[in-house]
């Protein structure tokens, strides 16, 4: 079992239990994974979330490299490529477009760092001001819940009316220079859903054989921009502090170090994180979990927009229908929830032993 803890309060906890790998995120959830099926050689993982008393699945490809393993997000479904073309090329006009964001407090507290474009060009702009917006709002959830965790259980019951929001604070702006470069791996990742939405439906005997050393998309040369999902600890010049969700890096390096670790550098962040031009270490697995949550932003905002376009001003989109993938979508694991609950009680138990003995060592004052 491996614990870590962030500089906002929130834990993390990582366990493999009878060939699932568990991981709890303690008030924000977890997933548990188990090895689903192989195709072509390749090895694919379900994935059961668990938040708030709802499951979500999906699928991940598996992925080895330097004697590491690694799970990349696997498309469930894709569109026909036309509706992908529709949105990687500019539309006819500019639109104007009305989120109703004005009244959320996430949008309030995080007013000074983002912005939405005021026209949108084509949907790739669209969809990343999506998937900013989708980051920003997990971010202040998560640290609502970790001061809720933290404060008195009194202090709780109250939290109905103002969740035990951070308090407000000026922000440093997320430049169109970096807003820019995110709507440049959308509309990458568009590009490249589009060359597969082809393929989709391929029987498992046509794919080429899997790679036993292949990177995943994380260190992809091609791919350099990564929105943070999670809250993360980093060391910038000596001194620890925090990337959250909304904050964005560039991977400076590709190959990861002895401690599977590769230098990236801050593009934006938020106030009380590490500012922005230091360079800092992050984990592959981290940087993964970046690309796999970016990935599955763009595909639920795909969808979004598939329902609304040719209302409140964006332009009809063509075809909009499915075709599914080789790996059909999982079943939710309805054991997840006592897993993850099992898990966080353990991990409890084991922080509570470690300071006993701590104490019991006489070394220590806690």
């Amino acid at each position: 079992m491996h614990i870590d803890h962030n500089l906002h309060g929130g834990r993390r906890i990582v366990a493999t239990h009878n060939g699932a790998r568990v991981v709890t995120m303690g008030r924000h959830g977890g997933y548990v994974q188990r090895t689903y099926v192989v195709r072509g050689g390749r090895t694919y993982y379900s994935r059961t979330y668990y938040y708030h008393g709802a499951y979500r699945t999906g699928v991940y490809r598996g992925y080895y490299y330097g004697g590491r393993p690694y799970y990349g997000y696997y498309h469930p479904y894709y569109y026909h490529p036309v509706y992908y073309g529709w949105a990687y090329n500019p539309w006819p006009a500019p639109v104007y477009y009305g989120w109703g964001w004005g009244g959320s407090p996430w949008y309030g507290y995080y007013g000074g760092y983002f912005a939405p474009y005021p026209v949108y060009p084509s949907a790739a702009f669209w969809l990343t001001d999506y998937l900013l917006a989708a980051s920003l709002r997990a971010a202040y959830e998560a640290q609502a819940e970790a001061n809720a965790s933290n404060a008195a259980a009194a202090d709780q019951l109250q939290a109905s009316t103002s969740p035990s929001a951070p308090a407000a604070s000026g922000q440093v702006t997320l430049t169109p220079e970096v807003k820019q470069a995110i709507a440049e791996e959308v509309k990458a990742q568009l590009a490249a859903e589009q060359a597969e939405s082809g393929k989709a439906g391929a029987s498992s005997g046509q794919q080429a054989a899997a790679n036993t050393n292949e990177a995943p998309p994380a260190l992809d040369p091609a791919r350099r921009t990564f929105v943070v999902n999670a809250d993360l600890s980093v060391v910038a010049d000596g001194e620890e502090c925090s990337l959250t969700a909304g904050d964005v890096i560039t991977r400076l390096t590709d190959t990861p170090d002895d401690d599977n670790n590769v230098n990236v550098s801050v593009a934006a962040s938020k106030k009380s994180d590490c500012a922005a031009g230091k360079q800092v270490a992050v984990s592959v697995d981290d940087l993964q979990e970046m690309q796999n949550h970016f990935q599955e932003q763009l595909t639920a905002g795909m969808g979004e927009l598939a329902k609304k376009q040719g209302t409140g001003g964006l332009p009809k989109a063509p075809d909009t229908s499915t075709v599914a993938s080789d790996v059909p979508e999982p079943q939710a694991d309805k054991t997840a929830a006592k897993t993850l609950e099992d898990q966080e009680k353990a991990a409890d138990q084991t922080e509570t032993e470690v300071k006993q003995e701590a104490g019991s060592s006489g070394g220590g004052s806690q």
